[in-house]
């Protein structure tokens, strides 16, 4: 019996094509053609849809000077604000390149319902890859306020119907509907005073234009220790940062919990490798690391917990938004 080559017609197809490549100098290496397949294939976009310096930039650098070091290409980190954020978001949810990812805040959840046409829908436009970090929302007073304790609010809301005021940090904001759903959830009528931004809302609570003020940590903890504010209430729903504040879901119920959260996010064809990829090399942050510091620095709570609570999430506050905007009158752009 020959033990000679097999006759050409007789070989697989695999190896007769490989046979045509090399005999035209075309063979490309395994290593190489392994690397056409992996991720990234190019330098990536982080974007941010708020303008540069604020709080949504801090995790957004953070993330992406870790992945550029463990995954070896640069992440840039691109400030595309407008039209509340739906700018930026837009331009994730429309990104066909395979290499941009969003950084962005719980104002994506807010944003269907707050304009008629953002652009895109959140629940199918925008793949979840995890949220990065939470932070509760406070009710607030002044430190010499006769509003005292939050049971101390109700009673003064419900004894005078529409003179207690809560400042925010403007219309449809993510604290706004923190208020709105006290209203809805506590039965009681308060005068909302919006402000063009958190600081304004923050100084208004100090000088006492307003009775309270919705806020998040990283404006309001520094006044707190000093003895300038008084927590009344936390919106998440336990208690949380502040041990001795009171969640507003202990006396009322149905309060749904609200917090400030900031989430990572790619285009609808974000394959799911990428995903587990993206929460592979993301893994280290959630221990001892600078995010966990820079968060903690602000009252945020680093979580890295993967696409599934993000998800979970996105399906129960989209509709939220919806039905509290709609119940409190706020019109549709």
């Amino acid at each position: 019996m020959s033990l000679g080559r097999a006759p050409a017609a007789r070989r697989p197809a695999v190896l007769r094509r490989r046979g045509l490549l090399l005999a035209a100098g075309l063979a490309v290496p395994t290593s190489r053609l392994a690397a056409q397949d992996a991720w990234p294939s190019r330098p990536a976009r982080i974007i941010v849809p708020f303008a540069p310096g604020g709080t949504t930039d801090i995790p957004a650098r953070i993330i992406a000077e870790h992945l550029a070091r463990r995954l070896g290409k640069p992440f840039v980190v691109e400030n595309r604000s407008g039209a509340g954020g739906a700018l930026g978001v837009r331009a994730v949810a429309q990104a066909t390149d395979g290499h941009t990812l969003l950084h962005t805040t719980s104002s994506v959840a807010v944003l269907p319902a707050l304009q008629r046409d953002p652009g895109f829908d959140p629940l199918t436009d925008l793949v979840p890859v995890s949220m990065t970090a939470s932070s509760p929302i406070l009710l607030v007073t002044r430190g010499d306020s006769p509003l005292r304790d939050f049971d101390g609010f109700l009673s003064r809301a419900r004894a005078e119907p529409g003179t207690v005021s809560f400042s925010t940090s403007g219309i449809g904001t993510t604290v706004h509907l923190a208020g709105e759903m006290l209203r809805a959830r506590a039965r009681i009528d308060l005068l909302h005073v919006p402000y063009r931004g958190s600081a304004p809302s923050a100084t208004a609570v100090l000088a006492g234009e307003v009775d309270a003020g919705f806020l998040s940590p990283i404006e309001v903890l520094p006044h707190i220790r000093a003895g300038r504010m008084r927590a009344l209430a936390n919106c998440a729903r336990t208690r949380s940062l502040l041990p001795d504040v009171p969640a507003i879901a202990e006396i009322i119920p149905d309060y749904d919990g609200v917090e400030l959260w900031f989430a990572l996010f790619g285009p609808r064809d974000m394959p799911p490798g990428v995903v587990a990829l993206l929460m592979r090399e993301l893994a280290p942050l959630r221990g001892a690391s600078v995010l966990t510091d820079r968060m903690a620095d602000v009252g945020a709570q680093t979580l890295l917990d993967g696409p599934d609570p993000l998800a979970a999430r996105m399906r129960a506050e989209v509709p939220l938004w919806t039905s509290i905007a709609e119940a409190a009158g706020i019109p549709r752009e």
